[in-house]
Order: C-alpha cells, then structure tokens, then sequence
C-alpha cells in the first residue's frame, strides 16, 4: 500500500538521522528505582521534582477521591461533568496565586498542553488578526502550537534577549499584545528573565502569559511557583501550571483576572469541547497542594537544592558540557546525535537510566543527556550518577 510505503520511508530516514524516538515501558510506580521492561534502573528521567507521584498521601486521597466522586466525570465542564472537587481545587489555585495576580480565579485543564492552547487562542480571538503574540525562542511545543492556532501575528524573539523583545514591542501597533514563555525551559533548566518581561509588558500594555510547567511547586519558598520567586504582582499575569510533575498527580490550572478567567469560560475551546478530568484527581490534587505548601514541601525542595549542587561538584567533565543551571534540570551537552545516544546507553548498561534528548527538540549539533532530580533520589543515587558520566566521558570517543 503506498501510503503504509511513505510512512515506512520516512520512519526509516528518522532511524537513519538517529532521531527516531522510542519508548521503554515502566512496570513499578514512579520513583528514582523503578523497573524498566523487567530490569531494575535507577532512573534521572522524570519530572517528578518533589517525589509525590507515589506518595502515600496522594495514594489514599485518590482512592478516597474515586470511592466519593467515581472514576470518571461524566461530561465537559459546562454540561454536567464540573464537580464539587474541581470547584474546591480552581479555589484553592486562586487563593495560592492571589499574592501575584490581582481578583486572582483559576480554571483547571486535563493537561498543561491543552492550557496553554486555550490560553493563547482565546487571548487572540478578542482582537482577531489584529494581535500580536511575542514567543520566547524555546518555548516547549505546547506555546508554539498555541501562537500557531491563535493566528495572531507570531513574533520570535531571541532566547532570554530583553532588548529584542523591547524593540518589537514598540514597533507593534497591534490592538492585543501577547508576550509569551516558559519560565523555566525544559530542555536547558533556565529561567526566563520574568522580572524585566513583566516590566515591559506593563509598560507596553500586553499581557504576559507565563507558562511554569517545571517551576510549580519547586520555585518560592512556599513553592508557589516563578511569580512567587520573582516576587511580582501585576493584573497583567496569565500564569499556568502543571499538576503532574512537582505536584504529581496529572492536569494543569490557569491562574488570572477574574475578567481572563470568564473569557476563557466562554472562548478556551480546549476548555469548553473535552470532558473534565475525573474529579478524583482534583481530590488527590488538594492533598498535594497541603503537601508543597507545608513543611515537608518545604524540606524536600531543600533536599532537591541539596542534590543539584551535589551533582555539579561530582561533574568533573572536560568535553561535555553541564549547562549552568540552578534547577531540576541539568543537562549535559554532547553535541553529535550517535554520541548522546551511546552515552545514554553505556549508562544503560550500568543501570543508569537518562534519556538522550536530540533535534528536533533540541537545535542541530545540541543533543544532550537530560538529568532530571528529584527529592526521592539520595546523595547516594546522585553520587553514582556523576561517577558513571566522568567514567563515560572519560571512554568515549572525541
């Protein structure tokens, strides 16, 4: 059949380039030592920072969230399918962001994908083609997606170049300005000069739509996120957040204006046309905001910080770069596609489990071994790593 033929090629030239991607298949919970296709790992690959996707907290109140609500919600949010537990967890968001975000509400989504598509295309619809949206460089996949579909006027700024983005936004004469970026990027571990951004943003009169997938729950001492780590206030703020990774459970929420929040009620398509998210989440999920919010939240991004430099002092790496990070992520540049890839499988090999991360998710001659840490790891697992890449890096081929 031709069209099987065409995609076989094309699967074929993505093996060949070495950017085919592959799965493994975890068969125990989420943890830094997990089972993979039957072979014990211990694993640098989650986004798990806080290590509460197994915890026993969680565990229980999801349990006690389906023996309430069931398994499933039913419905999309505006027929019958929005439950007492959404209701509980969208208030609970909104009370957290308060602090940052003027007449602060909150709308909960199925994924962080989803959010921030319906975010970007609803913004757009208010003033149509006549909106400009500025997108940070390396923004994750979801933002781009979103400025795509909102069909607004996509403007590229330079990766963390304020100055560039100043000169856009003067020259933009567009009713509705967006400016959009990730807080912290997924692939580097930066973060986004928000400070300077919001700044211009208010200046400028646009919004600024944040997307803190890897900083909720991590950032701020209450761990709040990056507009609490920045400190900033403003009516100007969209922020999202992810609810399955330092939260770990599943879903996202949109924090903003009360005004923001009701467009999006009747805009946000992704919102409005998919059924809710079983409610059982949104139970479980109340018991992880108790958690980052309290004392042992407290500690355990304590810990994170702890293994972060433990890590960068074992790093002893002369060709290989460790990309200068303060967060969860520490990727390590290797360069060249086959090398990443026989990096991440001498480590493999060793029981070590760290994804290789190449183009097109990373730019040409950048593919990387992505290390991600979590609270459940120990100095002990961390020191292993470090011992493992210097050996590796020490073998390997220039």
């Amino acid at each position: 059949m031709q069209l099987l033929s065409q995609l076989e090629q094309q699967l074929h030239g993505l093996d060949q380039q070495k950017l085919l991607r592959r799965r493994r298949v975890a068969d125990t919970p989420c943890a830094p030592h997990v089972t993979v296709d039957g072979r014990a790992m211990l694993a640098f690959c989650s986004n798990d920072y806080l290590g509460l996707a197994n915890h026993p907290r969680l565990i229980a109140a999801l349990q006690e969230g389906a023996a309430k609500y069931g398994a499933g919600s039913g419905a999309s949010h505006l027929i019958s399918g929005h439950s007492r537990a959404h209701d509980l967890l969208e208030e609970r968001f909104a009370e957290l962001m308060s602090p940052y975000i003027e007449q602060a509400r909150a709308l909960t989504f199925c994924t962080g994908y989803m959010a921030n598509l319906a975010v970007l295309t609803a913004l757009a619809a208010v003033s149509g083609r006549d909106t400009d949206l500025f997108s940070e460089s390396l923004n994750h996949a979801s933002l781009i997606d979103g400025a795509r579909l909102s069909r607004a006027n996509v403007k590229i700024y330079a990766h963390g170049d304020v100055e560039a983005l100043e000169g856009l936004l003067a020259a933009s004469t567009a009713k509705t300005k967006i400016v959009v970026t990730d807080s912290v990027f997924s692939m580097d571990g930066d973060l986004a000069p928000l400070r300077a951004l919001l700044a211009l943003c208010e200046r400028h009169d646009a919004w600024l739509v944040v997307d803190d997938a890897h900083g909720f729950g991590v950032l701020g001492d209450n761990g709040h996120g990056a507009l609490e780590h920045f400190r900033l206030r403003s009516p100007n703020l969209i922020y999202m957040g992810t609810l399955g990774k330092a939260a770990g459970v599943g879903g996202a929420f949109v924090a903003a204006h009360a005004t923001v929040i009701d467009w999006l009620v009747q805009r946000a398509r992704p919102y409005i046309y998919t059924t809710a998210a079983p409610p059982a989440l949104s139970h479980a999920l109340l018991a992880s905001i108790d958690l980052i919010t309290g004392e042992e939240g407290a500690a355990r991004r304590a810990h994170l910080q702890q293994l972060v430099a433990r890590l960068q002092d074992g790093l002893r790496l002369k060709r290989w770069q460790l990309l200068p990070s303060q967060t969860a992520i520490q990727p390590v540049i290797i360069g060249p596609n086959d090398e990443a890839l026989r990096a991440a499988a001498l480590l493999h090999e060793q029981g070590i489990w760290v994804p290789a991360i190449r183009p097109p998710t990373v730019p040409a001659d950048t593919a990387r071994l992505r290390i991600t840490l979590s609270a459940a790891h120990t100095g002990a697992d961390v020191a292993q790593l470090a011992q493992a890449f210097n050996r590796i890096e020490s073998e390997a081929r220039p």
